[in-house]
């Protein structure tokens, strides 16, 4: 019997075929027989117990001007499929959160992957603290004397959202900016959330690393370097993906990560080192497959299958 795949994304219009991650691993599920279907958060509903999707069989391409096509859309109980791939982006916010509590609710008839039980406690910024020894000094709050306390002791330092991604809203400042209260201002009159507010770390400059670890083990390491004159090196934001010879520490930070995720049932994740520091574990979205693979002539895709169909 033909198994079924289900992916939960943004809409496939909207991709880049030439560095997506979600179409590599939807790529590979093809390759390996499954029958792909496609749908985005907002066509996820439950009725009477049944979670239910309108979904679109989709036919993947490695073609990037021809990338994808669908069929009708129809009605699907998301039971009937083996696995679904939750791997919209972020923001994390309710309709994020309330698509974790339903996709929960396949368990465990249908393995959902990234675990959403595990994605929903596993917020990026929050979860590192897991793992304390390896994360720069830094403060959650929405207490401004805090803040100011925080600046005065280390004299440069980065504020950005919580529940921030993609390097949106990273600011940052430095003893004697002037604009402090406003920025801070401007935070916490369109957000009742706290900001996450680290000492400033000059390796930024230079490049950060991302760290693919696929079920608990680390698969590819490599720099992503910012354009001139920014600190956010992710690719999003313009970042250069580079081939490096990563450090014992990046490595003892890669493989204590990846035990815990493997626990949760977190088989794909992204964490992000800046120098020594651990700043980021990605587990809602996590990217890299496409540029990592092309670094070091990996295929992760086929590694992230075969983790899943281990559990099928």
């Amino acid at each position: 019997m033909t198994k079924k795949l289900a992916i939960q994304m943004d809409p496939i219009e909207s991709i880049n075929p030439r560095t997506d991650t979600t179409l590599l691993l939807g790529l590979e599920a093809a390759r390996r027989g499954y029958k792909v279907y496609y749908y985005q958060p907002k066509d996820l509903s439950l009725i009477n117990g049944d979670v239910i999707a309108n979904v679109r069989s989709v036919t993947l391409r490695k073609d990037p001007d021809n990338y994808y096509s669908t069929g009708k859309s129809q009605v699907l109980n998301l039971r009937e499929v083996d696995v679904v791939l939750m791997r919209q982006d972020p923001p994390f916010n309710m309709e994020y959160i309330t698509a974790t509590h339903l996709l929960e609710m396949l368990k465990p008839d249908v393995l959902v992957v990234n675990d959403p039980f595990h994605v929903r406690n596993a917020p990026e910024k929050l979860f590192m603290f897991r793992f304390a020894q390896f994360v720069p000094p830094t403060v959650i709050t929405r207490d401004t004397e805090i803040i100011g306390k925080f600046l005065k002791e280390h004299k440069d330092i980065v504020i950005k959202p919580v529940y921030g991604y993609a390097g949106q809203s990273v600011f940052r400042v430095r003893q004697g900016d002037s604009n402090l209260h406003a920025l801070l201002e401007v935070f916490f009159e369109n957000s009742p959330e706290p900001v996450i507010v680290q000492r400033f770390i000059p390796d930024i400059k230079t490049m950060d690393k991302r760290i693919i670890v696929i079920d608990g083990k680390v698969t590819a390491i490599y720099g992503r370097v910012p354009v001139p004159g920014d600190i956010r090196a992710n690719m999003r934001a313009g970042g250069t993906g580079i081939k490096i010879k990563h450090s014992k520490r990046d490595m003892l930070i890669g493989e204590t990560v990846g035990k815990e995720l493997k626990k949760r049932g977190i088989l794909l994740a992204g964490i992000d080192v800046i120098g020594e520091y651990l700043t980021e574990i990605n587990v809602t979205c996590p990217t890299g497959l496409v540029k990592s693979n092309a670094l070091y002539n990996l295929k992760q895709e086929s590694l992230f299958w075969d983790a899943v169909e281990g559990r099928l």
